[in-house]
Parts: C-alpha cells; structure tokens; sequence
C-alpha cells in the first residue's frame, strides 16, 4: 500500500469515525472501501459512455457489404 494524505472537513472526519465505530473497522478501511466503490461507478460509467459513442459507428458507412444479405445468405445453407 501506498501512504496518501488527505484534508477531511471537520463534519467528514466526524461522519466517518462514526461509521468506522458502528462498523467496527478503522477509518482507513472505512476510507479504502469507499474509494474502491467509487473506482468501479466511474469504470462503469467510462465503459457505458465508451459504448455509446461507438454503438452505430458504421450505420452510415456506404463501403461494407449489405450485412443483412449475407446473414440471409449464410442462413439459407
């Protein structure tokens, strides 16, 4: 692990003792558990957004093969 230092509000630094205590882990953990779920919204959010902007990249393309044809082709052997 890497050692990282950060400034809490004083209303953040009080929550999270809070929760720490309830769920009877350190504030470090409590810390690292939060940043991971807020590693893997954004991933998935960068993933959809990927998605998206490459869902109909071909729909007006004029140089590829009438794709439709050739399935109903390959569907009839």
């Amino acid at each position: 692990m890497v050692r990282t230092q950060i400034y809490l509000t004083e209303r953040q630094r009080n929550e999270l003792a809070a929760i720490a205590k309830m769920a009877g882990k350190k504030q470090s953990e409590i810390i690292r558990e939060a940043i991971d779920l807020f590693i893997d919204q954004a991933s998935r959010s960068r993933r959809e957004a990927i998605l998206n902007k490459a869902a109909g990249m071909w729909r007006d393309r004029t140089d590829l093969p009438n794709f439709k044809a050739l399935r109903a082709e390959w569907n009839r052997n």
